[in-house]
């Protein structure tokens, strides 16, 4: 095989989808390129596993950010997902859209076809919602979107401090304007993680038009003056060249995209000179405009023995893995997440800006057993992610040696906005965790200490643990100025031939969890490529 119609680099949560959908048309010959090996391991179907599985170097591109200047200096892991489904293999499982004014902006920008009313669609498509179809969920999509279990105990305890607190339940994260406690839906089937490969492509394996090739390497982008004609990649040591009759797309992520499209020569021209890679298009917002989520973290001692910890001692957890296996049913289809909020860092704030999260178990758990093995004991662990950062990274080449990661700098922290919120955020943690009922399961807060009640300490133990949210977009955005990468259609620009569909596409980021919203930009993208109508 010589050649086909569409090659799509990338078999991640938007990779996925798009082959799938391309693939539809029975004319279209389409191959799904993927570097990673498969997903069929029971720490990816694991629901509960899924921290552990992110730290498995086999399932990870092992990429590390540059030294953050507003760190300290620190460099911290950016897991990146290199196996079939990508990041959605290993990922948190949550389900999240963001708000309808988040893609309003987007249209605002000159974008068409990007507003709230444009995209819902494309969510409802993609989803088998457990609510059923209604004009915000889908119930006959691929993706199964699943409820999360609730903790007898904890749950309406923090329900309750939230309405304390002046905060309202939610029971849906997903609508227009999300606001509020409750707990998110998963991206979860029968108590195991449906992701967009298992969702969108094993269904469809045997299909005579879709070729998957995975741990294959794609080196770059091959060009006839500025149309995209091809890949050249590598498998099993030996480098070849696929050609594309209609289009290359790069589903990559918001690294791997910016850094393809680096190698093939589309970016800024005297980064790409520097590493002597002869400029196709000079294009300076390559790689730029990197946002993500970042994450404040405290940690409190708990009380009374409610935690997740008693599901980590060795015997019980051995028996509910092997009944999970049998039935996926029991703790492991599950993440031990105690609620979850939308909500605004302060009343000047016209919408929420923080995402606050909740676990009953400590980031350090393992397993135990009396008198052979301690466990971490009985821990909650709370987090302040940043929905809307003002601060802005990039993404550059490390070298021209297609193996070798980029350079990512998330520069998080940079702009005292992200500062100043992230702080009152923590101090919000602080009252929600002294008001009963909350109160009472607290014994003491562990990190960073009551010590810690200037803004000067507060910033220090920021600098010292903010942590990202794993979700980077924004380096190839769409745009029509200058630092402008793809079009509204997807289409690089100053090329032929070429499309970027991932987050990395998105101009800003979305306040909330990213994997929905890259299910839907592939699904809108599909039917743009087949020149079909888009959904209304």
């Amino acid at each position: 095989m010589d050649e086909v119609d569409f090659i799509v680099v990338g078999a991640g949560s938007a990779g996925c989808v798009l082959a799938a959908r391309l693939s539809e048309d029975e004319q279209a010959q389409v191959v799904l390129f993927e570097a990673g090996g498969s997903d069929k391991h029971p720490m990816i179907s694991m629901p509960f596993a899924w921290m552990q599985t992110l730290g498995i170097p086999r399932f990870g591109w092992g990429i590390m950010s540059e030294p953050e200047p507003h760190l300290d200096g620190r460099v911290q892991p950016l897991p990146r997902g290199k196996v079939m489904g990508g990041c959605g293999s290993i990922n948190g499982l949550m389900y999240i859209r963001g708000a309808a004014a988040d893609y309003d902006a987007w249209r605002d920008q000159d974008l068409e076809g990007w507003g709230y009313d444009d995209v819902l669609p494309y969510f409802r498509k993609s989803e088998r919602n457990w609510r059923g179809a209604s004009a915000l969920h889908g119930g006959e999509g691929p993706i199964s979107v699943s409820p999360m279990v609730p903790h007898g105990e904890l749950f309406p305890a923090f329900l309750e401090t939230a309405g304390r607190l002046g905060h309202s339940p939610s029971p849906d994260f997903n609508v227009a304007a999300p606001e509020g406690f409750g707990l998110p839906d998963v991206m979860v089937r029968k108590g195991v993680r449906h992701s967009t490969s298992r969702a969108y492509i094993d269904p469809v394996r045997r299909r005579r038009n879709l070729k998957v090739k995975s741990r294959t390497l794609v080196r770059r982008v091959v060009f006839e003056g500025r149309r995209a004609v091809g890949v050249e990649y590598e498998q099993y040591g030996m480098c070849k060249v696929l050609r594309a009759r209609r289009e290359v797309i790069l589903c990559a992520g918001a690294f791997n995209s910016p850094h393809l499209l680096m190698l093939s020569g589309i970016g800024r021209a005297e980064h790409l000179a520097a590493h002597g890679i002869e400029t196709i298009v000079n294009l300076p917002g390559v790689g730029e405009n990197l946002q993500d989520h970042p994450i404040g973290l405290t940690f409190w001692g708990a009380s009374k023995p409610v935690t997740f910890e008693n599901e980590l001692r060795l015997d019980r957890l051995t028996w509910n893995v092997l009944k999970w296996g049998l039935t996926g049913r029991g703790t492991p289809s599950q993440s031990p997440l105690t609620v979850q909020a939308f909500m605004r860092s302060g009343a000047e704030q016209e919408r929420p800006d923080i995402q606050f999260q909740v676990s009953h178990v400590s980031y350090e758990a393992r397993p135990w057993f009396p008198l052979i093995r301690g466990g971490a004991g009985h821990m909650i662990s709370a987090g302040a992610i940043l929905l809307n950062p003002e601060s802005r990274g990039r993404v550059s080449l490390a070298s021209a040696v297609p193996q070798e990661v980029p350079k990512v700098l998330l520069n998080f922290l940079a702009a005292e906005g992200d500062r100043v919120r992230l702080r009152q955020s923590f101090r919000f943690m602080r009252e929600f965790f002294k008001t009963a009922p909350v109160s009472d399961f607290i014994a003491s807060e562990l990190a960073p200490g009551a010590s810690a009640e200037s803004d000067e300490a507060i910033d220090g133990w920021l600098r010292a643990t903010v942590m990202s949210g794993a979700h980077p977009v924004g380096t190839c955005a769409m745009g029509h100025g200058p630092m402008g990468v793809v079009d509204p259609k997807l289409r690089v620009r100053g090329t032929e031939g070429l499309r970027v569909v991932d987050c990395s596409v998105m101009p800003d980021i979305v306040r909330g969890n990213t994997a929905a919203p890259a299910i839907m930009i592939a699904e809108k993208a599909a039917d743009m490529i087949l020149g079909k109508l888009a959904l209304r």
